[in-house]
């Protein structure tokens, strides 16, 4: 699959139509689904209309934005209006929105190509894409293992080729291990920089959306068309939006009449106990990529940064039980009817619509929050998502970013950890403590394992950094080869 910007030049200079860009997509989604999964519901008649309002721009020689024309995929729990958003859960399975979410709209407004709805975990929660109420998704390196998760089916999607970009939404690390599993970019923006508005919540403190695709320009492009403040957010932050795009350059030398390095910090928290050595190895030979393009290299330490996952899984889960309340079959979605008792009705709604792993963090949830133990457990976590914050907030007064690996491992099988979900919960250690920081945070490809599984490096930033982030990233990228492997599925 080309990149934005080949695709956009082929547009403008008429070597193809918008509408031939959009067939050929739907075409590779069609050959490839059957064995990937990537994509809950495909939009074709939509896809095709929308390639045709491109060319009929362009036959008018109306100027067209870089998006315009280009094949995108859409996580099914952003709102999109009159199409079906199903979150991958049995208890939305018939939900069609009457509205669009603000990231959707500003898409369509940017002329892209919605080529479907892509698989996740039910609510967002799992890092498999394997918590799907509906199907599982294969990983195109290796179809008997997981994608990662939550975002697994737009990193899938991305990865196979079947769309140039996609929208992932992250809450501990769903947009970049799933980037990671899958050898693609993704990125996790600052919290409130990408309007939530349409976001299906699960978690509302932590969620954000984010875009992933085959190389960094193409995630800054994305970056830049939707992010924003929103009126319709109460937590979207009123800021200028960098041109991200433009700020990209092929290396990391000091600016003119300036001396200061490029610094990067290395969290040392993120090395030892845990992490599978091939992974140490191709993170550390990235950390030396940077040293030789010119970087100051820092060991960095975090100290609160392996608590993060205890502190998530009291936060998110008891965010969750609060907003999952609102999923009782009598508002909108799945129903089981019991005309005689309507506290029987809620339970059987609840019970037969929601999956185990949602039912699990619901439960987890509301015992946090309950009388007795809000003090011991969510007091106690949101103490700690604060030492977190502090240990970045130092770490970023003395370095630009931060570099570590995005996850311990690279794709595992598939029914590997079905029955070890704190096991699953721990492959989360590296992305979690971002989220709860509200910063944002990068994974692209630096390197493979003797299976040739993708190896994903994370580039942390400080608040509203993504400029930082993203020169770091582009630069690692464009002094390596491994944004150019791609999964071979013929």
């Amino acid at each position: 699959m080309a990149s934005i910007r080949e695709l956009h030049h082929q547009l403008t200079a008429k070597e193809r139509s918008a509408v031939e860009i959009a067939q050929e997509a739907l075409e590779r989604i069609q050959a490839l689904e059957p064995k990937l999964h990537s994509f809950l519901s495909v939009t074709a008649d939509q896809a095709l209309e929308q390639a045709q309002q491109v060319d009929a721009k362009i036959a008018a020689g109306e100027e067209i934005g870089l998006l315009a024309g280009i094949p995108i995929g859409i996580k099914d729990n952003m709102c999109t209006k009159g199409i079906l958003t199903t979150c991958a859960s049995k208890i939305l399975q018939n939900y069609i929105p009457p509205y669009e979410s603000t990231v959707t709209a500003k898409l369509v407004m940017a002329g892209t190509v919605m080529v479907g709805k892509t698989n996740l975990d039910e609510f967002a929660m799992g890092g498999s894409t394997e918590n799907s109420a509906f199907q599982l998704t294969a990983n195109p390196w290796d179809l008997e293992r997981v994608p990662g998760g939550s975002s697994g089916g737009s990193a899938a999607a991305v990865a196979a080729g079947e769309c140039t970009i996609a929208l992932g939404s992250d809450t501990g690390g769903s947009i970049r291990q799933p980037a990671a599993l899958c050898g693609v970019v993704g990125m996790k923006p600052t919290y409130g920089l990408v309007s939530r508005y349409g976001l299906v919540a699960f978690a509302s403190s932590l969620d954000q959306i984010g875009p992933l695709g085959r190389s960094v320009d193409d995630v800054a492009i994305l970056l830049k068309t939707i992010a924003g403040h929103d009126p319709k957010d109460a937590t979207s932050l009123k800021v200028d939006i960098p041109d991200y795009p433009s700020l990209l350059k092929p290396d990391l030398k000091p600016k003119a009449k300036s001396k200061k390095k490029f610094r990067v910090g290395v969290i040392k928290e993120t090395f030892g106990e845990g992490l599978d050595p091939q992974v140490d190895k191709a993170v550390r030979q990235a950390i030396e990529q940077f040293k030789a393009m010119g970087a100051e290299i820092q060991e960095i330490s975090c100290p609160q940064f392996r608590s993060g996952v205890a502190a998530y899984y009291i936060i998110a889960p008891s965010e969750a039980s609060a907003n999952l309340a609102r999923y009782d079959g009598v508002k909108y979605g799945f129903r089981t009817d019991d005309p005689n008792n309507l506290l029987s009705m809620y339970t059987k709604t609840r019970a037969q619509g929601f999956g185990a792993e949602v039912k699990r963090r619901i439960m987890i949830g509301t015992y946090a929050l309950s009388a007795g133990y809000y003090d011991a457990y969510y007091l106690k976590a949101q103490k700690v998502r604060t030492l977190i914050k502090q240990d970045f907030e130092k770490a970023f007064a003395k370095v630009d970013v931060l570099v570590c690996p995005t996850s311990p491992t690279t794709a595992f099988k598939t029914g590997e950890k079905t029955d070890d979900p704190l096991g699953m919960y721990l492959l989360d250690l590296m992305t979690i403590p971002v989220n709860l920081a509200g910063l944002p945070g990068l994974s692209l490809p630096c390197g493979c394992d003797d299976k040739g599984l993708p190896i994903g490096l994370q580039i942390i930033g400080n608040v509203l950094r993504e400029d930082l982030v993203l020169q770091a990233a582009y630069a690692y990228e464009q002094s390596t080869e491994w944004h150019k492997h791609t999964p071979s599925l013929e």
